[in-house]
Formats: structure tokens, sequence, C-alpha cells
């Protein structure tokens, strides 16, 4: 993998915001961890996803009501994934690590690993934002063009109009095809995976089976194979769109900025750390608590970011200061008032950047 390293020397914007937000948490007398909030909250997802899941199980219905359960579902995961699992595998759920690491495995019950998952995104994805060569949140092309360092193709031009579907499947990429490649290559896109310990194996596999028995064994005895794949793919597509809307608003939105890196080249970045992680990332909606409660606060990200492991109840109170630190030290602070205001300006960017580069334009020129 290439290195990177951050000129953190001139650490002064991350010190002081430091210092004022410890205060925060000691002045209030409060953890940094979750609280009742967060508590009540895995208690209501779960419900809802256990009693949705029975449903459809145990009750006789029509196809029309059963696939909104199934919606319902696949949406109730996502938010339990933003929620349950974020906060847990970043060790900000609780103080408990034991029952962090318990929660984590929510991944693992709604397909995914969460042993993959923490070095994917708490290690490679947190240090290295929106680094194309290393990030593997921005590591989809092909079949989509993230940042103007990535190899552009003819679909690129209508890449805005098949988003949606992309985005949809994600998750069934996910927990088919991206999982089993990282187990079996060993490899998180251009990183070296962590060694898996005999533990961690069983795991792996044994809640791999489980997801095949809940999610699609049963559901076929119940439903028969059409049923069971029509429901399925709903489901998914529920849960995947959910997921990656969420995510992308986050760092490929107008003014949130991308570095790259060629393979196996050491680069230095003047940028502080804490300074990258502000310049990469936005925010969206932040006074809507509707929707921060159902993101699990992930409309905060640039606390999340600068603080991964402070729970996500934290972040309104907490970005305050952030904002207010941004202001002193003259750093940009990204934000969208709405929710569709930043969804549009993700598309504006996927648009964008489907447009053929001039660079590519004048090596077909020189090859003519």
């Amino acid at each position: 993998m290439a290195k990177i390293t951050f000129n953190n020397k001139n650490n002064e914007f991350f010190t002081s915001l430091k210092i004022s937000v410890d205060a925060y948490f000691k002045d209030n007398k409060i953890e940094r961890t979750g609280d009742w909030r967060l508590f009540t909250k895995t208690i209501v997802l779960t419900s809802v996803m256990l009693g949705v899941y029975a449903v459809l199980m145990l009750v006789n219905m029509s196809a029309l009501p059963a696939l909104l359960l199934c919606v319902v579902l696949g949406y109730t995961g996502a938010c339990i994934g933003f929620s349950v699992m974020h906060d847990a595998n970043h060790g900000s759920y609780s103080p408990n690590q034991k029952l962090n690491d318990f929660l984590g495995l929510s991944a693992n019950a709604l397909g995914a690993s969460s042993y993959f998952w923490k070095q994917k995104h708490n290690i490679i994805h947190h240090t290295y934002t929106n680094i194309d060569g290393i990030d593997d949140d921005i590591a989809k092309s092909p079949i989509i063009r993230q940042c103007e360092s990535q190899v552009w193709v003819p679909a690129h031009k209508v890449q805005h109009l098949y988003l949606i579907p992309v985005y949809a499947l994600s998750s069934i990429f996910w927990i088919f095809f991206m999982d089993f490649t990282k187990y079996f290559t060993r490899r998180i896109y251009t990183t070296e995976a962590w060694k898996l310990t005999a533990k961690n194996h069983v795991i792996f596999w044994l809640t791999k089976l489980h997801y095949a028995v809940t999610f699609i064994a049963l559901p076929i005895y119940v439903w028969g194979w059409q049923g069971w794949l029509v429901g399925f793919l709903v489901m998914n597509a529920a849960m995947g769109l959910t997921l990656s809307l969420v995510f992308q608003l986050a760092h490929v939105v107008e003014n949130t900025e991308f570095e790259h890196i060629p393979l196996d080249e050491t680069k230095h970045l003047e940028t502080a750390w804490a300074e990258h992680q502000i310049k990469t990332t936005a925010n969206f909606a932040m006074g809507n608590k509707v929707i921060s409660w159902f993101v699990g606060g992930l409309n905060y990200q640039i606390e999340h970011h600068l603080f991964p492991r402070v729970s996500h109840v934290h972040y309104p109170e907490i970005s305050k200061i952030v904002q207010q630190k941004c202001k002193e030290f003259g750093l940009p602070y990204n934000q969208y008032p709405t929710f569709s205001e930043a969804l549009a300006s993700h598309f504006r960017v996927m648009r964008q950047l489907g447009v053929k580069p001039e660079k590519v334009v004048l090596e077909t020129q020189q090859a003519a």
C-alpha cells in the first residue's frame, strides 16, 4: 500500500478543538459514549425489524403489503447499521467494550462482516478520507467515477442516471461479493487486511450461514423461491439505497476535496490530519432531528470524522464547538441546510464527473 503522511506539526486547530470538546464533556459530567437516547433507539429499531420479519414469516398476506414490509425491513436494517452497528464498531456505543463487540456483530446479522468493516471504515476511510488509491469508499471505478483522478469511461456520461440502481444493488454486492473478496484475497482495496484468527474465521462463516438461513432459506420455504427473490431484492434495494445515499452525501458533494496517490508511492500532505477531515467532509440537515434520529447522527459527518469514538447522540452539541473553531482558524465548514440540497449537490458532482475530461480528448487526438 502506498503511504500517506500528514503534517501534524502545525496542529493548533485540533489541539484547541480537543481542549474545548474535552471541557464540554467534563463540565457537563457526561460520558462520550451513548446514553438512554441511544439505548432507546436500539430497542425501538431492533423491535421493529424483528417484528416485521416475524409478520412476514408467520402471517399469510398478499404481495403488496408483503413488499411494503420488505421495504420497511430493509430501511430499518440500514438504520440499525447507522445507529447501533456504527457506534458499536467505533467503540462509542458503550464504555463496555464487550458490549460494543457484541452489538458490532449486528453488521454480521445484516449480512456484512464487522471484522472487515472495522479496518475498511475505522482505519482506512477515517484516516485517508477521499484519497483516491487508498480510500475504499470511493473505489467504485469503473462502474462510477467519484473523483477527477479516476479513469473515465464512456458509460460515465450517464452515470448520474444509473446511480440509483447501482446504489440499490450495493448491499447485495457487499454481502455476496465484497466480503468474500476481502476474505480470500486478504486485501481491502490496496491495503493488506488484518490477519484472521481462528475465532475470526468461525464468526465469519457462522454469521454468513446465519444470514443465508434467515434471509434466504426460511423465506424460500415460506414464500417459494419467486416470492423470496422479489422480496429479497426489494429489501436490499431499500437498504442499499439508504446506506449509499447517506454515506455519499458525506464526502462526494460540491466543495469537498479529494487527493490522489499512485500505487506504491509515498506522499506527504502538508495538511494536518484534522484539517484534511474538515476539507473532505460535509454535513447535511443539521437542524432536522427526525433525519438525525434515523441516520444515527451521520448527517454530522464532520464531527464524526474528528471524534469517531464519541457517540452520535452528542454530535449536535459539539458541532457548535467545531463550527466556532473552524471560523476561528479560517477553515471551511461544509454543510447543506437540507437533505434535498445535499442530494442535489451529489448528483451535480456525479454528472460533472461523467463529462469527458480534456486530458482524454487530447490523448485521443494525439493517438489519431
